[in-house]
């Protein structure tokens, strides 16, 4: 028997088939400020692996740019950066207008003084290296909980 106009005997699959299972809700973008490669590349896939939305810069005048144009929803910063350390990096994102993108900065040191000088440049925390990953989760979870409307932190 013959098929009628655009059908076809067999079904089409369709592209869930073919495609990776996809978050519904928007992904929150994390801005990744860090000089060494193997620590930015590690972030960047981990950020992902959790359903983040990852955006790179390698110095502090990178991070400013990428702040303006990208406007992340969190920044992890480190310290120490060529051409503009990320204090004053966060400074500058800071007098740029965005108050309310959390900033962590990523803390070589891990001395009370240096967490204090984060807090007073803007950062929201400090974390020490190496990182913490539960405690890197814990600032993560409250993002994916906006966006999720309350459906839960990231697996």
């Amino acid at each position: 028997m013959p098929t009628s106009p655009g059908k076809s005997k067999t079904p089409e699959p369709t592209t869930r088939h073919y495609l990776p299972r996809m978050r519904t809700a928007r992904q929150p973008t994390i801005l990744v400020v860090e000089d060494h490669d193997d620590t930015r590349e590690m972030l960047h896939m981990l950020l992902e692996m959790w359903g983040c939305r990852v955006v790179e810069a390698c110095d502090g005048l990178e991070a400013v740019a990428a702040a303006s144009r990208e406007r992340p929803e969190m920044i992890l910063m480190d310290g120490s950066l060529p051409f503009l350390d990320g204090l004053g990096a966060t400074r500058r994102i800071r007098e740029n207008g965005f108050p309310s993108v959390k900033i962590l900065a990523l803390d070589g040191w891990g001395t009370p003084s240096y967490h204090a000088a984060a807090l007073a440049a803007g950062c929201d925390d400090s974390i020490k290296k190496p990182l913490d990953f539960d405690r890197l989760r814990k600032h993560l979870t409250p993002l994916f909980d906006t966006y999720s409307h309350g459906a839960g932190g990231i697996a």
